[in-house]
């Protein structure tokens, strides 16, 4: 028997029509973009999270030449939020990426290993984490859950 998933998402056609605080996002998301280290790749990706408290924090993703040992753009921005600032709750993440100098308009979507940790952050604060997507121009992707781009999602409760 065949099944059929749907997903919701939403697409923002233009940046001038974000609300004034997912404008700070996307340009901080933006700036942050131009600090990743991606010298094999080419690949840069900038991430900004808003917290409960209103803290927007940064991160890009930062390349090693033994590749495992990199990491993305948006588990540098979780992973240190959640050193330091381990009760607070993600609202939103936003997150630019795509070769560093074509701006095509392409949204570039959180990768498996990101989507996967976000989910966890999900399951830790107990709340949804809006998700925003891009290129550093074009329209823009916004789901309300992790879970819309990771339907058949692991988590704790099957361990």
């Amino acid at each position: 028997m065949e099944k059929e998933i749907k997903i919701n998402f939403e697409v923002i056609p233009s940046y001038e029509q974000l609300s004034d605080i997912e404008k700070i996002l996307f340009d901080k998301a933006k700036s942050v973009r131009e600090n990743a280290y991606a010298p094999y790749s080419n690949f840069f990706v900038g991430c900004a999270l808003l917290l409960e408290n209103g803290e927007i924090i940064t991160g890009s993703n930062q390349e090693n030449a033994a590749y495992p040992s990199g990491l993305c753009a948006e588990r540098t921005a979780i992973f240190w939020t959640s050193a330091n600032y381990p009760n607070e709750k993600i609202k939103k993440i936003f997150v630019i990426g795509g070769p560093k100098d074509d701006l095509s308009s392409t949204p570039i979507p959180p990768c498996g290993g990101c989507r996967q940790s976000i989910l966890e952050y999900e399951a830790k604060q107990k709340d949804v984490i809006e998700i925003y997507f891009t290129s550093p121009k074009g329209e823009i992707i916004k789901t309300k859950s992790v879970r819309d781009l990771l339907p058949f999602s692991f988590d704790g409760t099957f361990l």
